[in-house]
């Protein structure tokens, strides 16, 4: 057996590998390719086969990269899978980011010196039950109707610009050119959503004119025929995704009729599973998991873990499940009910995980990662200082202000996420209480003369209230609570539309939105004072600190007790709850978002504020609650 040696050494910005070598000083040829005669895969010319796991590098702070690459290694695990998000590199059409929790050359460098291989997924639609399935927003106002995941030239010329970028910052880290990268997927799940042949090759030729023989390229796809019959590409490696309830041999038959040679893989093996606000959270039996990845091993397929590691929707960024009739927004928590929880801590499952892979691979010689201590920072005080309807607040977070006709969609204003005011005057001739309608995507607090009359809701599908005439200002509150991330209903934009009352369509509107990403100006303000309960007169930002004495440690916000909102930890936004629709209670709070003394807890309530105004910072996650309503 070859030992190999990798020496990576980062010259200039392009961040070139420079040389490979072996203990006898002998030139090797590196390499991932297909043995179709002999049914596996080579990896530098030897007889390979990956078991992998995913981990998305934009769930969790760069600091902790390596603490998660370091424990699925110490699975037994010889590859990691990550996908890479659009919408995180690209925000604007004008804009770019490839530094911090951005920074994927550094996560793949990482990835590599933890002795894991990497398998890498740019879309560029991922699904991944991220907002837009990862793409970004601005394309919608841009790409036409029913273009998007299609061979349309608008859409086509924004996604080979961002595979450019893409494949061009990780060129140097594939295999055929030393690096860890030994496969690219070719979009994602496509045969679920298409079946255009020129969109799936010209993706093809656009991946393949940089990644060339140096990685192999592959698709992955559900198990039904349709599925992978319009998701196979010519030259590019199929494989399959399904879970740990499903029938792992009639599984690989099916991929067989349309991958007759070559190893089998299946490239998403659920452990877990997602979960949205309003239901229970999904969590997948240990020994059902065990057993059917025991089966797959034992037919010597390949596998990647999906997902190993889940991780947190951070700040707006999940997404949501349905089409344009049903809706179903995501957790800001993704656990995912993985080996590794949303804070990195090894599971039983983790453990029964890893006694099925020594079966077939030998385990690394490092130590077994155990669970880490959490913070207990107790109860924050949070103080009211700026209402979010009153001047001052437009003033602090308004991001665009603009009149039209007709209401426009947070899309076309340039609004990526969370919130938008629709404002108008309600006609004068309506002398009884008259029926309010409105198409609302996804969720609207309904204010007349700014006092709460009621809420219209995608999910809950209440489109129309009953209100009083004698008010003059209607003010919808609109919340973004995520975009479509999945089948064929993507053109989610966002806002409202054919709003009536009576008889009577409302305009024109004044508009005023709300990204919410930087709430540095409301550290000086002074306390007001706000009647606690339900916000009749809107939604109110609050302030509180609280004290970390030593080295900070993870820990987790309670909310239980308030509304719906978003909470902001030194600056850093934790994401959305909603507590009172369950199941998930706390938002994840990572030790590199706090500092050793005083730390500021920032929240912005849309609904209701409890007698206490206090949120607790606790060791234990609360993600399996239960509403009194549903208990």
């Amino acid at each position: 057996m070859w030992s190999v040696l990798l020496i990576l050494a980062i010259t200039g910005a392009m961040g070139e590998v420079v040389n490979r070598h072996v203990d006898n000083n002998t030139d090797v040829k590196f390499g991932f390719e297909v043995d179709y005669t002999n049914n596996q895969f080579l990896l530098d010319g030897k007889p390979f086969r990956y078991v992998s796991g995913s981990f998305h590098y934009f769930r969790t702070p760069r600091q902790y990269w390596r603490d998660r690459l370091r424990k699925m290694r110490a699975a037994g695990l010889n590859a990691v899978s990550t996908y890479v998000e659009w919408s995180l590199h690209q925000p604007e059409e004008d804009q770019w980011e490839w530094t911090g929790d951005a920074d994927l050359k550094k996560f793949i460098e990482i990835a590599h010196e933890e002795d894991l291989l990497v398998l890498l997924r740019p879309g560029p639609y991922i699904c991944a039950e991220r907002d837009f399935g990862g793409l970004p927003y601005w394309l919608l106002p841009r790409v036409p109707v029913d273009g998007l995941r299609t061979n349309n030239e608008q859409y086509m010329q924004y996604v080979e610009v961002y595979l450019n970028e893409v494949l061009e910052r990780v060129k140097p880290y594939l295999r055929g050119n030393g690096g860890p990268i030994i496969m690219v997927q070719v979009e994602n799940e496509y045969g679920s959503y298409g079946c255009s042949m020129e969109y799936k090759t010209h993706l093809r030729d656009i991946i393949s004119a940089k990644v060339g023989t140096k990685a192999l390229l592959y698709t992955t796809d559900g198990t039904e025929d349709t599925m992978l019959r319009c998701g196979s590409i010519p030259n590019v490696y199929t494989t399959i995704d399904f879970g740990a309830n499903s029938n792992v041999r009639k599984n690989f038959e099916t991929l067989r009729t349309h991958q007759p040679r070559g190893p089998l893989v299946n490239s998403e093996f659920y452990p877990g599973w997602l979960s949205h606000w309003q239901e229970p959270f999904q969590r997948v039996k240990t020994g059902v998991v065990t057993k059917s990845l025991d089966e797959i091993l034992s037919m010597g397929a390949s596998v990647n873990i999906y997902m190993f590691y889940g991780g947190t929707n951070f700040a707006y960024t999940s997404g949501a499940n349905g089409d344009r009739n049903m809706y179903n927004p995501q957790l800001t928590s993704y656990d995912y009910d993985a080996p590794l929880t949303e804070a990195g801590d090894p599971t039983t499952k983790y453990f029964e995980i890893r006694n099925v892979i020594s079966k077939y691979l030998p385990l690394p010689n490092t130590s077994i990662p155990s669970v880490s201590p959490k913070g207990d920072y107790g109860s924050v005080l949070l103080s009211p200082v700026v209402k979010l309807l009153e001047p001052l607040g437009e003033g602090l977070f308004s991001t665009v202000a603009v009149e039209a006709p007709e209401p426009l969609t947070f899309e076309t204003v340039g609004l990526s996420h969370y919130l938008m005011i629709y404002e108008t005057t309600l006609p004068s001739t309506i002398s009884d209480p008259a029926i309010l309608s409105a198409i609302v995507r996804d969720r609207a607090l309904v204010y007349v003369d700014n006092y709460l009359f009621g809420i219209l809701s995608r999910t809950s599908e209440i489109h129309s209230l009953n209100i009083n005439p004698y008010g003059r200002k209607l003010k919808l509150l609109v919340e973004n609570q995520g975009r479509l991330n999945f089948g064929h209903g993507l053109y989610d934009y966002k806002g409202i539309s054919n709003v009536t009352f009576g008889d009577a369509t409302l305009g024109p509107w004044r508009m005023v939105g709300y990204q919410l990403d930087d709430m540095s100006g409301v550290s000086d303000l002074e306390t007001i004072t706000i009647e606690n309960g339900f916000l009749r007169n809107g939604p109110v930002v609050l302030r509180g600190n609280f004290s970390v004495s030593g080295e900070p440690m993870d820990t987790y916000l309670n909310t239980f007790g308030w509304g719906k909102g978003v909470a902001f930890v030194n600056g850093h936004n934790l994401g959305r709850y909603w507590p009172v629709s369950g199941p998930q209670v706390t938002l994840y709070v990572p030790a590199p978002f706090l500092k050793t003394g005083e730390n500021e807890l920032i929240v912005l309530e849309l609904e209701y504020v409890p007698n206490t105004r206090k949120m607790k910072l606790q060791p234990q996650p609360i993600l399996d609650y239960k509403p009194i309503l549903e208990q």
